[in-house]
């Protein structure tokens, strides 16, 4: 593999509406993005991507953009964007802004085009239909209902395969990837390092459109169905990366859901459409078509097959991005430790275990001091679009409202949502103003403040994670070393090793309560990082209590 700038970074989320807020109007901001910066450098962050700060209605919290090339009031100006940028790079780090082109959002000066003129040169940037005909299709919306709706003032229906209010661009239309690919290489000019492609995957329809059998009681189908048939989108993908990306050595990650078998390679390989993708294959475990009521919690054995099947899909092909959670997850503490054995030393062995896979770590903002689901009291609390669709999904399928709310608290996305936890003050020092979504009321016990002055602290333990990852002594195995599952068939102890050309280390964490016994490959000759004070051996084991967390330096042959 060639090597690239970005292999031995540490990429950091932001979402900014909840990050810091610095004037006081209950919303982060980025001048707030800028006064915590030594705070990130202090964690050891180098890549930070920003969810959206572009001027926005903000139907779907920024993802839903009226104008690519203007910053929201809410969240600043073009000048603190730029002086975000630069201060980015004093301190050798990198600015990633969310990309968003698989749709726009209705107030986009585009689709305010298109429906003053249908037929004219806009309407083509979008999907439309006459209305008389019927819907062309029963693909239902991520959000729930029908992917159409009628196109205000006209006998025309859009296309919108998120919220209605996030019309789908037609990337069928040259004239539309032009007007894009102007915009992303505006960006790349003014500094920023690259991307992440938001939903990139559905911007290539199966065309003609047609039906598929429904799966729902509504008559419509999840648009997944639509995705596996539709073909050829690797000719898009190819042609922005070579019209964009491939100038400027841009780094760019893929949130990538629905890529097909062989694909793989096309998207991430040496010369792939993207620098990385997600690794989604954990996130997606437990999931039911009927929705969030009829989810299942994710087991130790879940969790450790998923990380290991992705591993094994990718092998040495290229560098997935590695995430226990972003602002469209529940917190991953909450989702993949079982409830009521979420601690300290269980955050930190969670942690260990993602953080030390090939690929790219992602943290997401208060993932690194632990931050947990909160516990919503009423459906009112809840402000995110897809949660109170999932609400009413479980109301229609006969759960009670009290069960409709237990699902909506597990895999609501407001979980990620909540202010930034900086301190026991008021509103969690997020803000002096009253913030936009409550603040989890836990933000007491668990806050940045807190925990860098606590010498064991799950945020000095992201510190350490991260500081043995830039290591240059280990970059041979965790950098760029394969990783091969060791004791698979053990339950509830996930471990692998980490192996180069110099040296092998061993990771492993015990995913339980109670302590158990793992037999060792070998001699080792250290500890390089443990989440607890002691460590038991006997003879050629290792007795790891309950969630312990190790990785040893093998001794070479």
């Amino acid at each position: 593999m060639e090597r690239q700038w970005w292999h031995n970074k540490v990429a950091y989320q932001i979402y900014p509406k909840s990050f810091y807020d610095s004037n006081g109007d209950g919303i982060g901001d980025i001048p707030g993005i800028i006064q915590k910066l030594d705070y990130l450098q202090y964690l050891g962050a180098d890549i930070l991507w920003i969810s959206p700060v572009y001027q926005s209605p903000l139907a779907d919290q920024g993802y839903d953009i009226s104008d690519y090339y203007q910053i929201d009031p809410r969240f600043g100006t073009m000048e603190d964007m730029d002086r975000l940028i630069a201060e980015a790079k004093k301190r050798r780090m990198y600015i990633l802004m969310d990309l968003v082109i698989n749709h726009c959002s209705d107030e986009h000066e585009w689709f305010q085009k298109a429906m003053a003129d249908p037929e004219g040169e806009y309407g083509n940037f979008f999907y439309l239909a006459d209305q008389k005909d019927g819907r062309p299709c029963n693909w239902r919306s991520y959000f729930g209902g029908s992917v159409w709706e009628p196109l205000p003032g006209t006998d025309k229906q859009y296309l919108h395969m998120f919220h209605k209010k996030q019309p789908d661009l037609n990337w069928e239309n040259p004239k539309l990837r032009q007007a894009v690919y102007e915009n992303i290489n505006w960006w790349l000019k003014k500094g920023v390092a690259g991307f992440r492609l938001d939903a990139i995957i559905n911007i290539k329809k199966a065309l003609p459109m047609v039906d598929y059998p429904a799966d729902r009681p509504d008559g419509m189908v999840n648009p997944g169905v639509m995705l596996a048939h539709a073909e050829g989108i690797g000719d898009f993908l190819k042609e922005m990366r070579d019209e964009t990306f491939k100038k400027y050595q841009a780094f760019t990650v893929g949130e990538v859901f629905n890529d097909k078998p062989g694909e793989l390679e096309a998207f991430i390989g040496e010369d792939g459409y993207f620098s990385s993708m997600f690794d989604f294959n954990e996130t997606i475990i437990g999931g039911s078509p009927n929705g969030w009521y009829d989810s299942r919690p994710v087991t130790a054995e879940d969790y450790k097959a998923g990380c290991f099947g992705a591993q094994e899909k990718i092998g040495k092909l290229g560098f997935y991005s590695n995430i226990i959670e972003n602002h469209d997850e529940p917190r991953g503490v909450s989702h993949y430790l079982p409830e009521g054995q979420v601690c300290d030393t269980s955050k930190k062995m969670l942690a260990g275990l993602y953080f030390m896979l090939r690929g790219l770590p992602f943290i997401y903002q208060g993932q690194e001091i632990g931050m947990e689901n909160v516990e919503f009291q009423s459906i009112d609390q809840v402000d995110d679009i897809s949660s109170l669709e999932e609400y009413q999904v479980a109301l229609d399928a006969g759960r009670s409202p009290e069960e409709a709310l237990q699902a909506v608290k597990r895999y609501s996305r407001d979980n990620a949502r909540t202010p930034m936890q900086w301190n026991d003050n008021l509103y969690a020092g997020f803000t002096t103003g009253t913030p936009w979504l409550r603040e989890n009321p836990n933000y007491r016990t668990i806050n940045v403040e807190a925990q860098i002055e606590q010498e064991d602290s799950v945020l000095q333990f992201y510190r350490s994670l991260i500081a043995l990852r830039k290591d240059p002594e280990y970059e041979d195995s965790l950098i760029y070393g394969a990783c091969i599952p060791y004791l698979r068939e053990q339950k509830n102890l996930m471990a692998y090793l980490r192996k180069g050309e110099k040296q092998t280390l061993l990771v492993m964490g015990n995913f339980q309560k109670e302590l158990q016994k793992v037999k060792l490959p070998g001699a080792y000759d250290l500890v390089l990082l443990n989440n607890m004070d002691e460590l038991t051996e006997m003879d050629e084991e290792i007795c790891l209590k309950g969630w312990q967390y190790l990785i040893l330096k093998m001794k070479t042959e």
